[in-house]
């Protein structure tokens, strides 16, 4: 596929929204990569740094290799993922701490959209489709609601931690973010991102690269060999996953971050008339349609680009 300086600049700002949901725990840089378009090319590349990749080094130099791996869009969208998580940890946890509610509408409307323009890439819902549509479904609702832990932070569990977060980040529906949190790493990733902690940083990077390149490779065999079976589990994930990010919720249990602040643990999801203070409904609603509204140009974008590229072949 041959493309230009445009094209890489646009893979950026899509890595840019992945970043910026990866940190948001309940919403999945999987979910923006799989709306706009670059799914599938993620993991067929990812998959393809292997052995292979390294005998093609040695036998055909580094052009034929780099070509091989798709480096280009690998630079690219690591660059915009980069980008997103270093500049926005700040304003992401400002806005968590400030202004929750209308953040989760905001992600609200975004996942609402998804699970639209994710299922309708089934061809045809079968039994079986269904019924992994519900598997998707269940398994993201229990990761809801299971309970935070607090875990040491050790180089060895920062490790683990982002070897099994990233898995969840490709998924559609399923937030690393919000596996780390279950694992009470979280916070003090989050801390050591904006920290610039390059030993933690280091070792969070290289948990992440092994769980990838393992993960990624199952995940291109479900696409290539189960492909609506695939999908269907992946729109139930975004299904479930909308029990995490509802935007009223009532804390049911707090306690004191490593900042000494009281922040929320345990919570419960409400009816807007239920929640405990100014339930912002306009506000939330705004931001939830502006949600709906940026997946679906986001969507369009992809589609219309996808068919110049065909049309060029």
């Amino acid at each position: 596929m041959q493309r230009k300086l445009n094209d890489y600049l646009l893979i950026t700002l899509k890595g840019i929204a992945m970043g910026a949901a990866d940190v948001i725990p309940g919403v999945s840089g999987g979910t923006i990569a799989f709306i706009s378009g670059i799914y599938e090319e993620l993991l067929e590349t990812i998959s393809r740094v292997n052995l292979e990749a390294l005998k093609m080094l040695k036998t055909k130099g580094l052009k034929d290799t780099w070509k091989y791996i798709n480096g280009n869009f690998i630079v690219a969208l690591l660059s915009g993922i980069a980008i997103s998580i270093v500049s926005l940890a700040k304003l992401i946890t400002y806005l968590l701490e400030f202004h929750t509610t209308v953040l989760w509408g905001f992600f609200f409307g975004l996942i609402l959209s998804s699970i639209y323009l994710v299922g309708k890439k089934i061809k045809k819902w079968t039994l079986a489709n269904i019924v992994s549509l519900l598997i998707g479904t269940t398994i993201a609702f229990v990761v809801t609601i299971l309970p935070p832990t607090t875990s040491p932070e050790a180089l060895w569990f920062v490790f683990i931690s982002g070897a099994i977060a990233i898995c969840a980040m490709i998924l559609p529906g399923i937030s690393g973010s919000y596996i780390l949190l279950l694992m009470g790493a979280y916070e003090f990733i989050l801390n050591s991102l904006k920290d610039i902690k390059l030993s933690i940083i280091t070792v969070f990077i290289a948990g992440c690269a092994t769980g990838l390149l393992s993960f990624s490779r199952f995940l291109n065999w479900l696409f290539k060999n189960h492909h609506d079976l695939t999908i269907a589990l992946l729109t139930g994930f975004l299904v479930g996953s909308l029990n995490e990010i509802w935007p009223w919720k009532k804390v049911l249990q707090t306690r004191i971050n490593s900042s000494v602040k009281t922040v929320p643990y345990i919570e419960e999801n409400v009816l807007p008339q239920n929640f405990d203070g100014d339930p912002q409904l306009l506000q939330v609603a705004g931001f939830l349609i502006f949600g709906l509204v940026i997946i679906s140009l986001i969507e369009k974008i992809a589609t219309k680009k996808s068919a110049k590229e065909s049309s060029k072949v």
